[in-house]
């Protein structure tokens, strides 16, 4: 009678634990989660699809420096998420400008010289990769008055 109360018990844990499985696993099918940065996956990004010309002017170095750089600005206006948060306050616009003269002024400090001709195609190759993980562009399926 105690084997068999037994096995009831541990069917019923595993019944349980099974659902909650099962239920999760139905909502990442539903809510994909959100795209995931990896600095080394932009950097080789980037450099694969940098023009070879501003690539010729920049050490691998210098290049990691300026993205890394650029995700400092981000998280600097608020654009960045740690995860926590399912969805940022409201749509955030970052100029390209504003950010070459970020990374201009924050290389300076740590001894980097940079000239905006090198800054711009990094950034707009970042963020080509960006908007191709899906982390930045315009929210699918949401109408811009909301």
């Amino acid at each position: 009678m105690v084997v068999v109360a037994g096995f009831l018990a541990f069917g019923l844990v595993c019944a349980i634990g099974a659902w909650f499985v099962l239920r999760e696993a139905g909502k990442q099918a539903i809510e994909p989660r959100p795209p995931t940065y990896s600095m080394d996956e932009a950097y080789g990004w980037v450099v694969k699809n940098l023009d070879e010309l501003v690539a010729s002017t920049l050490t691998p170095q210098e290049v990691r420096s300026i993205l890394g750089y650029q995700i400092d600005f981000f998280g600097r206006q608020g654009v960045t998420q740690n995860g926590s948060v399912p969805h940022l306050a409201s749509d955030v616009v970052i100029g390209s400008s504003e950010t070459v003269a970020y990374i201009i002024d924050r290389g300076a400090a740590d001894g980097l010289t940079f000239i905006p001709e090198q800054i711009y195609p990094v950034v707009e190759t970042q963020l080509a990769y960006l908007r191709a993980i899906g982390a930045v562009g315009p929210r699918s399926g949401h109408d811009s008055t909301e």
